[in-house]
């Protein structure tokens, strides 16, 4: 497969120089090489994320490829490339991880040019190595990677993949299957939350700033997200083009139990809270996801009667996005369209969020009460709130 052309999608002209300026751009990334997660049974969450998200099969490597302690499905929708890892035995370390998190996302990587450079430059800078820069061979080249610590089990490893031509990596074949689904319209990953504990936001956000060389694009205090019974605090990092974007979550003080320590009790620890996937029209994507089983939050039926007055015109057909779930919100640059499914797993942690952007570059301040209200009627369902 030919390296993915990101910068058609990912590229966004951001209009805000002053921000991106302050990204020190020792670290070129190109987007997101791909994610991913451990699993408890990779061949059923394969199936699930192809009939419920319209991925498509790409790559395989397990035992048939001479691994013995390990199988991943790898799936693919346009720029998107999900990893479905799962261990074959207890001795494996990915079954503690699986044991400590449930499913979960453990990688997320970066598309770099130079894996061995952006390993020397954030180490030096005091990451913790994951694991050195490695060459990995095959027939169709080469990949090299290397990895690094982030919040909690999460890690970025750097790929580095202009000499490759294979499928995906080197001891990966592809993955022929009958049963693939029709897509459901999503692009690429738009941005990764991560939520962490109580006073380790700044820790966190320091981290991407120092090490990384991120800015701060946002930061939203408890004020800006909370409602009468909980509160978050969030930094929303980036990097010096824009392609990647890492808010921050951490708890503030509440009166009841808010998502981030919901997730943080039921994940064991800090990790990805959800993913923000991207579409070119999110009526189509939400349509076909709602048909396939896919479960979103409920927004309050008292939300759309401000909608209009508050975002202004908009291309879409109100009755129809309300219909839907979704909402909407503007900035200065235009606006955008979200929505969020429910937890994807048993345990309430892992979710996904589908957003299109019409111009806007903000995360949906205006939505974040309805989105809070939403989310706290689930964990009143769950007894957790």
């Amino acid at each position: 497969m030919q390296t993915p052309n990101l910068t058609e999608v990912q590229n966004f002209d951001y209009g805000i120089e002053k921000i991106f300026d302050k990204a020190q751009d020792f670290l070129p990334i190109n987007g997101t090489d791909y994610v991913e997660l451990y699993v408890g049974n990779a061949k059923q969450a394969a199936h699930y994320y192809k009939t419920a998200f319209g991925f498509q099969s790409l790559a395989y490597a397990g035992l048939e490829t001479g691994l013995k302690d390990q199988v991943s499905y790898v799936l693919v929708q346009d720029k998107i490339r999900l990893v479905l890892t799962t261990p074959l035995n207890s001795s494996n370390p990915i079954s503690e991880h699986i044991k400590n998190h449930g499913d979960g996302v453990k990688v997320i990587a970066l598309w770099v040019d130079d894996a061995r450079k952006a390993f020397a430059e954030t180490t030096s800078r005091g990451a913790e190595v994951y694991f050195e820069p490695t060459v990995e061979k095959d027939d169709n080249g080469e990949v090299v990677r290397a990895g690094i610590r982030t919040y909690g089990d999460t890690v970025h490893i750097f790929v580095e993949r202009k000499n490759y031509k294979g499928v995906f990596l080197s001891g990966f074949e592809k993955w022929e299957s009958e049963y693939n689904p029709g897509w459901t319209g999503l692009k690429y990953v738009d941005h990764m939350v991560g939520n962490v504990e109580l006073g380790s936001m700044n820790k966190w956000a320091s981290f991407y700033a120092n090490v990384l060389g991120f800015a701060n694009l946002i930061t939203f205090d408890d004020k800006d997200i909370s409602t009468q019974y909980t509160a978050l605090m969030s930094k929303v990092m980036t990097n010096g083009n824009g392609r990647i974007k890492f808010p921050i979550n951490e708890p503030a003080i509440g009166l009841k139990k808010s998502q981030v320590e919901e997730y943080l009790d039921f994940y064991e620890g800090a990790g990805c809270q959800h993913i923000a996937v991207a579409t070119d029209d999110i009526v189509f994507t939400i349509s076909e996801m709602k048909k396939r089983g896919v479960e979103f939050l409920h927004v309050p039926g008292t939300y759309y009667d401000t909608v209009a007055e508050r975002v202004g015109t908009i291309a879409e057909d109100m009755e129809i996005l309300k219909g839907l779930g979704i909402m909407v919100d503007r900035d200065e640059e235009g606006y955008l369209l979200q929505i969020f499914t429910k937890p994807v797993e048993d345990r309430p942690t892992l979710f996904f969020e589908i957003i299109q952007r019409k111009g806007a570059k903000s995360f949906g301040k205006g939505n974040f009460q309805a989105l809070f209200e939403s989310i706290e009627a689930e964990q009143a369902r769950r007894g957790t709130l």
